[in-house]
C-alpha cells in the first residue's frame, strides 16, 4: 500500500512528461548522435581504422527482440547495456529491494539519478513484467531460437592500380576479384545460447584458388551458452575476453572520450561470444565462468595463428628468426601480405576472479601469453620499451565501490616486466541534473599490453599520465549541457614524437530538445598535442605542439512518423596561428523514410567536404546495412552521396543495397598505391540479405 500511495503520487505530479516517453518502434541498430560521435572518436584515434565487430549492433538488436525484464534484471545484466551508470543500476536495485517490483515503466521517473532521456534511450530493450522468466530446458534452447543466414557482398566499382598490374611482370598485386564477401550463420534463443559460423574474404583476396583454395580467407566458429546452473558462461571456439578497466585484456568495443562524459567506466561481462568479420580481436578455445552467491571465477586458454612480420635469421640456426610486428590489418592480398599469414603462433591463457557484495567488487584478473617467435621491434628510440620476447602477461586487482550518489572504480596493474599501470575514477550524481565523472591514469612508459583498451587518450594504455573531468547538467527536460577537459603527458618518446609531451583538449556541447520530433546539438571541440615538425631537415626534428579546434551544430527533425530531416554543418582550424595551418569545412543533409508497418525504407545523404590537407581532416558517421557502418575520412575537396534502400520481401527475407560515392572535382586520381584509382571518383556498391528461419 505505502509503494501504491508512493507511486500514485509520483506520476499524477509527472503527467506533464509522459507523453515525452516514447513507445518502442520497430527493431533498428541506428544509433542516437552520442553512439555516432563516440565511434567517430574512435575512429579518429585508431589510425582510420573503422572497428568490423558488430557484436554491439547485434546484442542491442537482440534486446530489443527479447528486452530485459527490469524486475528480475541483476547488475551484470544492466551493464552489458551500456546506458545506464553504475550509480544509476544501483539505485534501481535499491529501490526494488525498497519498494518491490516495478507496476510501470513510467515508475523508472521515480528513481533518483534516473531521467525521461535516460529512461527514452533505455525504452526499446526493456520490459516490466511481474512474471519471472521460466528456466528453460536445453532441449528448448536447442530447439525454439532464431537461425539467420547473413550474406553481404561489396565492390568499388572502379579498379584501382592493384587490380591493373601484369602478374607477369613479378610486381606486387592483388590476385583475386574486387568482392568482398561476408557469410555469416547464427542460432540465437533469448541471448542464453547462440552458435554459429563466419566466413569473411577481402577485396583482392582469392576466393577457391590460388593461396585461398579453402574458400574464404577468413573462418570462425562459436558456441556461447549463458546461465546452466552454476555456469553463467561457457565460450566454445572464438570469444571476447574483457577484464577490469581495460589495462589488462578488453576486446570488445569500448568508448572513450565523448559528450557522454559519465560513460568513463567499463562494463561486460568476463566472455562474451564472437562473430563478426574482424580477424584481430579474439581468442579462439575454451572459456568458462561459474557464478555462485557473491562470487565468481573465470579460466579461458586460447590457441591462435596471427599474421606476423617474419624476420629469418642465420639460415644454420632457426632460434635467430624473429618477429618484428604483429599485423592487424587481416589483408592477405599481395604476395607479401599472404606470407605474413599465420606465422606466428599465439597461446594465451588467465582467468579472473571476482566478489560482490551489495555496492562492492573486487576483481583479481591475469593473463600470459607465449609466442612461437619472440617479438623484437626495430630499433627505434620510441621503441625503447616496446613490447619484446616469447613471454609476457599481465596481472591486476580491479575494484568498485557504490555509496549513495558516489561511484568509485579503478584498476592497478603490472606487467611481468614490473612496470605499474592504474586507472581510477569516480562519478557523482550531485544534483537530481547534475552529474560529474573524474578519470586518472597513470600508465608507465615501459607498461605494455597485446588487446587491451582503458580509458585512455592513446589507443592501447601504455606511457601516459592524465586526468579527465566532465560534468552535465540538465537545467530543464528540453535543455542539456555536456562539457569535459582532459589533461595528458606522454613521459617517453612516440611514434612521430621524438621528445617526451604534453597535451589537452577540452569540449563544450549544449542540446536542445524539446520533443521527441525535433532535437539539435552545438558542440566546440579544442585539441593540442605535440609532433615532430621539421619543415627546415634540421639535424633533430623539433617537437612542437600544434593546436587543433573542431565547431559542429547538427539537428534533426521529423517531419512526420515517416519521414525525418537531419543535417550538420562542421569547421575544423587546425594550427591557426602556426606555419602548418589548415582549414576544413563539411556539410551534409540527410533525408530518412522509415514509415512504421511498411515493408520498405530508405535514407540519402548529399555532402560537401574541402579542407587544405590531411590534417584538417574531418569524419562523419554514416547509415549502413543492417549491422554495419560506414565513418570515412574527408580529406581534400569533394562531394559524398550515398542511398540506402531496405526491404523487407517476406517475413522470413529482408534485403538491403547500398551506393555511395566520393567525387573529386579537382582531382585526376583517389587513394594511393595498389588502391590508386585513376579517376576522380570511387563509387561502393553494397547488398546484403538476411534469411530467418
Amino acid at each position: 500500500m505505502r509503494k501504491l500511495i508512493f507511486v500514485g503520487c509520483w506520476l499524477l505530479c509527472c503527467q506533464c512528461v509522459w507523453a515525452q516517453v516514447p513507445e518502442p518502434e520497430k527493431q533498428t541498430t541506428v544509433p542516437n548522435t552520442t553512439v555516432e560521435q563516440q565511434l567517430e572518436n574512435i575512429t579518429e584515434n585508431s589510425a582510420d581504422v573503422e572497428t568490423e565487430d558488430d557484436s554491439y549492433q547485434q546484442e542491442m538488436l537482440q534486446y530489443q527482440k527479447n528486452p530485459i525484464n527490469l524486475n528480475y534484471a541483476n547488475a551484470a545484466q544492466l551493464n552489458a547495456l551500456r546506458l545506464l551508470t553504475p550509480i544509476q543500476i544501483q539505485n534501481l536495485i535499491s529501490y526494488r529491494n525498497y519498494f518491490g517490483k516495478l507496476i510501470n515503466i513510467y515508475e523508472l521517473q521515480a528513481i533518483p539519478t534516473w531521467d525521461v532521456a535516460t529512461i527514452q534511450r533505455l525504452r526499446p530493450y526493456v520490459s516490466v513484467n511481474s512474471n519471472v522468466d521460466l528456466l528453460n530446458s536445453l532441449g528448448d534452447r536447442l530447439k525454439l531460437g532464431d537461425h539467420t543466414l547473413l550474406l553481404r557482398a561489396t565492390q568499388v566499382l572502379e579498379k584501382s592500380a592493384g587490380y591493373l598490374v601484369d602478374p607477369a611482370s613479378g610486381k606486387s598485386f592483388y590476385p583475386g576479384s574486387q568482392q568482398r564477401l561476408f557469410v555469416r550463420y547464427r542460432y540465437n534463443y533469448k541471448n542464453l545460447l547462440q552458435y554459429g559460423v563466419v566466413g569473411e574474404k577481402d577485396a583482392g583476396e582469392q576466393f577457391f584458388k590460388g593461396n585461398q583454395k579453402a574458400g574464404f580467407d577468413f573462418y570462425s566458429a562459436h558456441f556461447f551458452a549463458r546461465n546452466i546452473g552454476i555456469i553463467k558462461s561457457l565460450a566454445i571456439g572464438d570469444y571476447t575476453v574483457n577484464m577490469g578497466q581495460g589495462l589488462t585484456q578488453w576486446m570488445s568495443l569500448a568508448f572513450k572520450k565523448s559528450p557522454d562524459v559519465v560513460a568513463t567506466k567499463r562494463q561486460a561481462d568476463v566472455l562474451r561470444p564472437y562473430n563478426s568479420a574482424g580477424e584481430i580481436n579474439f581468442h579462439r578455445g575454451l572459456g568458462i565462468t561459474l557464478a555462485k552467491n557473491n562470487w565468481e571465477a573465470t579460466v579461458f586458454g586460447s590457441y591462435r595463428k596471427v599474421d606476423a612480420n617474419f624476420s629469418a635469421g642465420d639460415t644454420t640456426n632457426a632460434d635467430d628468426d624473429i618477429i618484428t610486428s604483429l599485423q592487424t590489418s587481416g589483408f592477405h592480398r599481395t604476395k607479401s601480405e599472404v606470407a605474413d599469414k599465420g606465422v606466428q603462433t599465439q597461446i594465451a591463457f588467465g582467468g579472473n576472479l571476482a566478489y560482490q557484495f551489495k555496492g562492492l567488487h573486487i576483481g583479481l584478473n591475469a593473463i600470459q601469453y607465449h609466442l612461437k617467435l619472440p617479438l623484437q621491434k626495430q630499433a627505434e628510440p620510441y621503441n625503447l620499451y616496446a613490447l619484446s620476447g616469447s613471454n609476457f602477461g599481465n596481472y591486476s586487482v580491479d575494484y568498485s565501490y557504490t555509496y549513495k550518489n558516489l561511484h568509485f572504480f579503478g584498476e592497478a596493474a603490472t606487467s611481468n616486466k614490473k612496470y605499474i599501470a592504474t586507472v581510477n575514477g569516480l562519478l557523482i550524481s550531485a544534483a537530481s541534473n547534475v552529474d560529474l565523472s573524474f578519470v586518472y591514469r597513470n600508465i608507465s612508459k615501459g607498461y605494455q599490453s597485446l588487446y587491451t583498451n582503458a580509458f585512455t587518450e592513446s589507443s592501447l594504455p601504455n606511457n601516459e599520465k592524465g586526468f579527465f573531468s566532465g560534468i552535465t547538467i540538465r537545467p530543464s527536460g528540453a535543455w542539456r549541457i555536456d562539457a569535459y577537459a582532459d589533461f595528458y603527458k606522454f613521459p617517453w618518446l612516440r611514434f612521430r614524437v621524438d621528445a617526451p609531451s604534453t597535451g589537452n583538449d577540452y569540449l563544450a556541447q549544449l542540446t536542445y530538445k524539446p520533443n521527441k520530433v525535433f532535437e539539435i546539438y552545438t558542440r566546440f571541440k579544442s585539441e593540442r598535442k605535440s609532433i615532430n615538425f621539421n619543415p627546415d631537415d634540421v639535424t633533430l626534428n623539433p617537437v612542437v605542439p600544434q593546436p587543433k579546434q573542431n565547431w559542429r551544430t547538427q539537428f534533426s527533425y521529423k517531419i512526420n512518423p515517416s519521414f525525418t530531416f537531419r543535417s550538420r554543418v562542421e569547421h575544423v582550424w587546425f594550427d591557426k596561428k602556426g606555419v602548418a595551418t589548415e582549414k576544413g569545412f563539411l556539410l551534409y543533409t540527410d533525408f530518412i523514410f522509415n514509415p512504421v508497418m511498411k515493408p520498405f525504407s530508405a535514407n540519402v545523404r548529399l555532402q560537401y567536404f574541402e579542407t587544405d590537407g590531411y590534417n584538417s581532416r574531418l569524419y562523419a558517421y554514416e547509415n549502413d546495412v543492417l549491422y554495419g557502418y560506414s565513418i570515412p575520412v574527408f580529406s581534400g575537396k569533394g562531394y559524398r552521396y550515398y542511398l540506402n534502400i531496405n526491404y523487407d520481401v517476406t517475413k522470413k527475407l529482408t534485403v538491403w543495397g547500398r551506393i555511395a560515392q566520393f567525387y573529386y572535382p579537382d582531382q585526376s586520381t583517389v587513394g594511393s598505391g595498389l588502391d590508386l584509382i585513376k579517376q576522380n571518383h570511387r563509387t561502393e556498391v553494397k547488398l546484403q540479405a538476411l534469411y530467418k528461419f
